[in-house]
């Protein structure tokens, strides 16, 4: 099978894979953009499911002698 980027002489478009920084190409024909192999893509996956991504809060520390300075 041809794939359209190569049919028309057109390097394929290649990216760096958010898991391994491989190359991965970003094309249709790569069912795992864009990662570069259901590999890297089942070890992203696994990471959100165990919440290993997360967005720091901005909470107070427990010590009583901390001192927001924000609120002067």
């Amino acid at each position: 099978m041809v794939h359209p980027h190569q049919a028309s002489g057109d390097k394929p478009r290649l990216v760096r894979c958010p898991a391994c920084g491989g190359n991965s190409v970003y094309a249709p024909s790569n069912l795992f953009r864009p990662f570069c192999s259901e590999r890297c893509k089942n070890q992203d996956l696994g990471a959100w499911a165990s919440e290993s991504f997360r967005v720091p809060e901005d909470a107070q520390p427990d010590d009583p002698d901390y001192e927001d300075t924000t609120l002067r």
